[in-house]
């Protein structure tokens, strides 16, 4: 009876310890690139998300400052310079071509830019030479998560193929030391559509890494902030060590 006990107790003691292995195993972070080189225009991956996929149900539709995701404004349509392949006997200069989608003149990208609808205002004696009225409103600033080491919270990028514009106000664990940007779409379809792509960037204002780093300081609990943390810090070799 004794011995039988002692099994019992040898038993329980074995499940602990795999219930307690089981409780601090956790998954491996993604493999770590080297961080792209800071510059005004880049070409990263590029992913989607939205917050009814099953790991972000938990924080609805916030993101990681506590505020509400946003979903970029439509493709704005724009001339755009873009290579395309050349006999070998053509104009060396002809390399690249102007695309229009809208035929309308060149119009460049600009952080303040505005569309303006207008409509005509009807003239009477007294409103006689008035200027047509004009609507203006702004481009929506969609979210998007990434490292915060390499797109400090707060950075405004556009996308160059479509014209959209994004803010970098979240993060998540598959982006910690990638170069990968993931933006936030505000349907299943959307985000199913976008997949996955190489997109070249323009970083219109970066954000602040001391204000990313204040952050990302209070929560160092979580492996892939960690990272984050000690890359903010100036430890690559530190942060690429993490698995």
């Amino acid at each position: 009876m004794e011995r039988r006990e002692l099994l019992h107790f040898a038993f329980g003691i074995c499940v602990l310890v795999v219930l307690a292995g089981c409780g601090t195993t956790s998954r491996p972070l993604p493999q770590y690139e080297a961080p792209l080189a800071k510059t005004d225009f880049q070409t990263v991956r590029t992913t989607a998300y939205t917050h009814t996929e099953a790991d972000h149900r938990e924080y609805t539709n916030h993101n990681a400052l506590g505020g509400q995701l946003q979903a970029a404004g439509p493709p704005i349509r724009r001339v755009e310079v873009v290579p395309r392949a050349i006999p070998l006997d053509a104009d060396e200069q002809s390399d690249y071509q102007t695309i229009s989608y809208s035929g309308t003149p060149r119009q460049p990208f600009s952080l303040g830019e505005t569309r303006s609808t207008t409509r005509s205002t009807r003239i009477t004696k007294s409103t006689r030479g008035a200027k047509r009225a004009t609507a203006v409103s702004t481009p929506r600033i969609g979210s998007a998560a990434a490292d915060w080491s390499r797109w400090p919270v707060g950075t405004i990028f556009r996308l160059l193929s479509t014209g959209q514009m994004y803010k970098v106000d979240d993060y998540g664990w598959a982006l910690s030391g990638r170069n990968t940007i993931d933006l936030y779409m505000a349907t299943p379809n959307e985000m199913n559509a976008w997949g996955a792509r190489a997109e070249p960037i323009q970083i219109l204002q970066w954000g602040d890494p001391d204000e990313s780093l204040r952050f990302l300081e209070r929560h160092q609990e979580y492996r892939h902030i960690k990272r984050m943390v000690l890359e903010l810090r100036g430890d690559h070799q530190a942060a690429a060590g993490m698995e």
